[in-house]
């Protein structure tokens, strides 16, 4: 049977004058050198296909193969500490074949044949299997136990299982007969299509918070786990480095950082930061339990729009596995725009900014794959999407920033004048804000401090009283505002520096634990009402500045390590003393 050939070719479009072979969303080999690439577009006359490598070269009248399958991802043992590219195709492997510059048409094994692993089989003959179910488990890395699940779709009678032993990731492990008398193969691996959610059991409410050590997030604006957020700002303000931070040293099992249409130094970076850097976990290199999907701005821009559903196919593999994943993805500006190229390459009305009518639809299909779920298998895991936006001047009102508000439920707003003055996280507490709150106050209140929640609150007032008076401050001066609002401003100011500022490369407060977190805020608020009750015995706020108590509440992120928190009682009594003095001064006529 002659295969269709390509009729017209429009960048990462081609289009066939022929239906009959094809079928929607459908992966299919394009021209001789047999290009990666998907259908779209079916109607009655012409095929549309958009490919996911570069169609230099490509003429019109190459054959396109269909394959009868949509376009799916690997997913067994080897994904760990591993770096894709947008279609899950090895990037080191890619390397090795053509140089660093990937050529266009290489097929090369998604995971390595070759390599054997340790493989303990839970399953014998005999035994009812059920979709989900765990019937082999092998060690991918040092940190991570890889669990092989029974598809979602198969349950049966194992009719074989292997015995324990080394096995490479396509040996038989397991034959399983379904109802219908039909055997199934089992390996270590299995394919799934990257735009079809892994099903579940149930979605669970979010009750737990990912802990990522950075103040102003885990304080003022927590994710839940399973939770979604979105950290927008312009270009400078950190966006990247505030979720290389969040990778390094959140509480989440696994880590899947997608590089979607970013510079290419900056997936470099990344590399070679995480093979570096020792897992505060388990000491380790953090690439032990980190995938990255590298989609860089100088590669198809086709493959761009299809990374962040392969990232979070593979993070929803391990979630059934009863792992925690977190997904860095940066940007879904970037993915956006390669949803608008496209989109004019198939001369589709454009909506708001040229962007396609369906981008808000697309946002909420990758955002809704998160969550916490109980899988098949019995577990409980979770999926958190923290997604890097890049509104071009900034401006928080473009379609991207705004389609995306509608979907996540944590908003980390950077500021460029915070960043300009390396305050960083640049996370500004006026335009960010979290849903998740209302449903992580129990966790805060039985697994921290009963009032950890009140502190967080009174710390969340004063800068918004902050915020009001500066208004004035702008206005007429600060003179003319009375010592009691002055303190406000000190306290802010305290706040600001002290507690929502953070180094991370100082060793004591690039990471802080919740317990260090509540103990910083609650010294703050006991100075805060301190000075207030020495102001209405006329003690004047200036001399409460010349002894440096507030100065010393702002280093103490940096003087009281983290696993020596009892010293807080010793400087809150060494702070009291100071002020007390100011009073007794005061009495003896010395102020």
């Amino acid at each position: 049977m002659s295969l269709p050939v390509i009729y017209s070719i429009n960048g990462p479009v081609i289009k066939l004058l022929d239906t009959e072979h094809f079928s929607m969303m459908e992966m299919v080999y394009v021209g001789h050198r047999r290009l990666v690439g998907e259908v779209i577009a079916l109607t009655d006359t012409e095929t549309t296909i958009q490919v996911y490598e570069g169609t230099a070269g490509l003429r019109t009248g190459e054959p396109v193969e269909p394959t009868g399958a949509p376009l799916c991802v690997t997913l067994g043992p080897g994904i760990l500490n591993n770096i894709f590219d947008g279609i899950e195709r090895p990037l080191h492997t890619l390397e090795a074949v053509s140089g660093a510059f990937i050529a266009d048409g290489l097929s090369v094994p998604v995971l390595d044949e070759e390599r054997t692993y340790p493989v303990t089989v839970k399953m014998e003959i005999g035994d009812m299997v059920h979709p989900g179910e765990v019937y082999a488990s092998c060690p991918e890395t040092s940190v991570i136990l890889h669990l092989c699940m029974i598809p979602p779709q198969l349950s049966g009678r194992v009719v074989y299982a292997a015995p324990h032993g080394d096995y490479r990731i396509h040996d038989e492990i397991l034959r399983v007969e379904d109802a219908k008398g039909i055997i199934h193969s089992l390996t270590l691996c299995q394919k799934w299509p990257i735009r079809k959610a892994r099903p579940a059991v149930r979605r669970m409410a979010p009750s737990r918070p990912m802990i990522t050590g950075q103040r102003v997030i885990d304080t003022l604006f927590p994710i839940a786990r399973g939770g979604t957020a979105a950290i927008p700002g312009g270009f400078g303000t950190g966006k990247t480095m505030t979720q290389h931070q969040i990778a390094k040293w959140c509480d989440a099992d696994i880590i899947i950082y997608i590089g979607c249409g970013e510079r290419g130094n900056e997936m470099t970076q990344v590399l070679e930061e995480f093979t570096a850097l020792a897992d505060p976990r388990t000491g380790r290199s953090l690439m032990e339990r980190t995938v990255l999907i590298a989609n860089t701005s100088n590669m198809p821009v086709a493959a761009r729009e299809a990374s962040i559903y392969t990232g979070i196919t593979l993070a929803e593999y391990y979630r059934d596995m009863g792992y925690h994943i977190a997904i860095m993805a940066d940007s879904t500006s970037r993915w956006a725009e390669a949803l608008r190229e496209i989109s004019g390459r198939l001369e589709e009305m454009p909506a708001e900014e040229g962007f396609p009518a369906y981008l808000p639809s697309r946002l909420s299909e990758f955002y809704e794959r998160t969550g916490c779920y109980e899988t098949l298998s019995g577990h409980e895991g979770s999926v958190a999407v923290i997604g890097a936006v890049s509104p071009q001047g900034s401006d928080f009102s473009e379609p991207v920033t705004q389609n995306t508000k509608r979907f996540v439920r944590c908003f980390w707003g950077l500021d460029k004048s915070l960043a300009y003055a390396r305050h960083y996280p640049a996370i500004h507490w006026n335009l960010s804000y979290s849903e998740y709150l209302d449903d992580l106050s129990d966790y805060y209140t039985k697994q921290v401090h009963p009032k950890f929640t009140a502190l967080r609150n009174a710390i969340s007032g004063i800068l918004k009283e902050e915020t009001e008076l500066m208004d004035i401050v702008r206005l007429i001066g600060a003179d003319v505002l009375p010592e009691e609002q002055k303190l406000t401003l000190e306290i802010a100011r305290v706040i600001r520096v002290g507690f929502l500022q953070q180094n991370a490369f100082h060793k004591e407060d690039t990471y802080v634990p919740l317990d260090k977190q509540f103990r910083m805020m609650q010294l703050i608020l006991h100075i805060h009402e301190t000075a207030k009750a020495l102001l209405a015995q006329g003690i004047s706020l200036n001399a409460m500045k010349d002894s440096g108590v507030f100065e010393q509440i702002i280093q103490v992120k940096y003087t009281i390590p983290n696993h020596q928190l009892s010293l807080f009682d010793t400087l809150t009594q060494s702070l009291d003393d100071t002020l007390n003095a100011l009073h007794t001064d005061k009495q003896e006529g010395l102020l």
